[in-house]
């Protein structure tokens, strides 16, 4: 199943809320992404019946090994870009943004020499 930028969105944010609480709630996603919980359940729903998330025993959200994949490209992304970004003297808020947008959509080919250029 391709994912869409919504998706990758939800996986990114998950993984960070997961790094910064140690679990991650519904609320918790609905929150960081101001977004109405029906929403989240949507598309936590999507994401489970794809594979890229489960529950544990208390009802809280995991990434799977292919979510955790997914949502690690997508930080990855998100951090050497605004760091470019930054480094070109773009703000940090602007460059935060920017690289938000961004990540979605460059090519693995593009990012990777980007990547390996600005090393």
């Amino acid at each position: 199943m391709e994912l869409h930028e919504s998706g990758e969105m939800y996986l990114e944010t998950i993984l960070l809320l997961k790094e910064q609480y140690g679990y991650v709630r519904s609320i918790d996603i609905a929150n960081k992404m101001n977004v109405s919980k029906p929403s989240v359940s949507r598309a936590v729903g999507l994401l489970k019946e794809n594979g890229y998330i489960t529950f544990d025993p208390n009802g809280m959200i995991l990434l799977t090994e292919s979510g955790r994949n997914v949502a690690d490209k997508i930080y990855e992304r998100h951090r050497v870009l605004k760091q470019f970004f930054i480094s070109l003297g773009v703000s940090e808020e602007t460059a935060d943004h920017d690289a938000c947008k961004i990540e979605h959509i460059i090519s693995d080919e593009t990012f990777d020499i980007l990547k390996n250029k600005i090393k």
